[in-house]
């Protein structure tokens, strides 16, 4: 902990340097001077109104991109065939441009939540699908072998077996997914939503305002810090104490 104070500090200070030799707010504020406007926004109530509708996005492509990525990827590592079916198709999807899908889906979907979900999820799911398809093909095969000797049954199989393995993997994923999904949702509100912070980034950018940028900017980090902190390294520690 004592370290990431420092280490944070020391962004601080870089930040506070850079701001000194700009001599320009309009450029780059310092610090402080964005204590007013974000009080402002907390007071105001719209801060918290467009954070809601980010977190609400983040949360829906999350769920939907690890669920059917974590699928895909388990069935790609256990069964080489599939695997050499839908390997090119993974690889087009991975080197597909975010802002691509995104124009696409707003294209053939609508201007709506539905077009901004979808365009998130299929972003991830091929970055999830990789790392558990990596995970899949590691997996020990003499557990299998016992798991077939004592003839366990699937679902006591993939929980007590095959899961446990596979967590490390699903927390590498996870932790990458949050960072990668909350960055293309800010997209995806900037293009084509009418709320989020996405969306009040666009409407700051339009009018120049570099420190309501950055409020909004380092308002939804903070969030995001706040999960990496109080839930997914926690959940990574606990998923490893097994091989210890």
């Amino acid at each position: 902990m004592a370290v990431t104070i420092v280490s944070l500090a020391l962004l601080a200070l870089i930040w506070i340097v850079a701001a000194a030799l700009t001599a320009d707010p309009q450029i780059l504020p310092q610090p402080w001077a964005l204590v007013q406007p974000f009080a402002q926004a907390l007071r105001s109530g719209e801060l918290l109104f467009h954070l809601g509708w980010t977190l609400t996005r983040v949360l829906w492509a999350f769920v939907l991109a690890m669920s059917l990525g974590i699928a895909l990827g388990l069935v790609m590592g256990r069964f080489p065939a599939v695997d050499r079916w839908l390997d090119p198709w993974l690889v087009i999807f991975l080197n597909l441009p975010a802002l691509v899908l995104i124009v696409l889906c707003y294209l053939w979907i609508g201007l709506n939540e539905t077009a901004a979900i979808v365009a998130v999820t299929l972003n991830k799911i091929p970055n999830v699908a990789t790392v558990i398809r990596e995970g899949a093909r590691a997996l020990d095969p003499g557990l299998d072998d016992m798991t077939g000797v004592y003839r366990m049954p699937r679902l006591r199989r993939m929980r007590h077996v095959v899961l446990p393995q596979l967590a490390p993997f699903i927390t590498a994923a996870a932790r990458s997914g949050v960072a990668v999904i909350w960055k293309i949702v800010l997209v995806v509100e900037f293009l084509g939503r009418s709320n989020g912070v996405g969306f009040q980034i666009h409407l700051y950018f339009q009018l120049f305002d570099v420190g309501m940028v950055l409020v909004y900017a380092f308002s939804f980090i903070a969030v995001m810090l706040a999960v990496e902190w109080l839930v997914l390294q926690p959940w990574e520690r606990r998923v490893r104490r097994w091989r210890g």
